[in-house]
């Protein structure tokens, strides 16, 4: 099976760019109530992923911090705890099963390493327990 049946396009996905602002990031993940957002760089390539976490160790260190000093500081300067792995649009199902099992969406990338969207763990899972009522009315 082709894994990009699974995936949702970067034009539905929102993302930030590496250059992006912490009051920029945290104020897109509160917009869409994300845990955890893929982050990009100038070229549209997928360079990692910010997760709640991440912003909470890296806020840490910042004492007496305000929204309008996080208009200051950049999200590239924060230290990421795990990237999530990506894989290529051409990769096949097992890779894809892999990196679901660990992660909550899977970044897919072209030939280029340009970001082209997300297979979320949810999508996977409904596709197979599609499959399993469908094989369970067969009997």
């Amino acid at each position: 099976m082709n894994i990009l049946f699974f995936l949702k396009p970067k034009s539905e996905v929102a993302y930030i760019y590496d250059y992006s602002t912490l009051r920029q990031v945290l104020e897109t993940m509160a917009y869409h109530k994300y845990a955890s957002i893929p982050m990009l760089n100038r070229k549209g390539e997928y360079t990692g992923t910010i997760t709640e976490g991440d912003l909470l160790w890296g806020i840490k260190k910042y004492t007496n911090l305000n929204l309008k000093e996080s208009e200051n500081i950049f999200i590239q300067d924060f230290p990421r705890k795990a990237d999530y792995e990506a894989v290529c649009a051409d990769s096949d199902m097992e890779d894809l099963l892999q990196k679901a099992m660990n992660q909550n969406f899977v970044p897919v990338v072209d030939d280029q390493k340009k970001f082209i969207g997300i297979i979320t763990r949810k999508s996977i899972i409904e596709y197979c327990y599609e499959k399993l009522k469908k094989t369970e009315e067969t009997y």
